[in-house]
């Protein structure tokens, strides 16, 4: 096994809200294992890697990427959270009480960066008040 690779545990929770390998017998190529794929999946999100440096371990990583953008769009991606939410809930491990805000997704605006302010600076005026 290795780093950022599901356990058998974990691969077991998960794995039901995979879609079925052979398409549930309709039309279709059957699907990879998914597997490898979700763990190549993990490998990106967790190293920040370009989807090109994908080790070969995990396949293709057209597949791999192909793969990941079709599970966002056929809602599996939600499925699995919504169910590993709903498994910590049910056990009281979500503390419904405690939310938190990621400042790093908040904007600031431009004079916070460092951009010039329109008008005149504070100081100049607050001196120009004083006078």
């Amino acid at each position: 096994m290795h780093r950022y690779e599901l356990t058998d545990q974990q691969w077991a929770r998960i794995e039901p809200h995979l879609p079925h390998r052979t398409h549930h017998g309709n039309l279709g190529h059957p699907f990879n294992d998914h597997r490898p794929i979700l763990n190549g999946i993990l490998w990106i999100l967790h190293t920040g890697a370009p989807w090109r440096d994908l080790p070969e371990r995990y396949g293709p990583w057209e597949t791999v990427y192909y793969r990941f953008n079709r599970w966002r769009r056929d809602g599996t991606w939600i499925r699995i959270v919504s169910s590993l939410l709903d498994e910590l809930d049910d056990r009281g491990q979500i503390d419904h009480d405690l939310w938190c805000i990621d400042g790093s997704v908040i904007r600031a605006s431009r004079a916070a960066a460092g951009a010039k302010k329109k008008g005149k600076p504070i100081v100049q005026a607050w001196r120009a008040s004083r006078e």
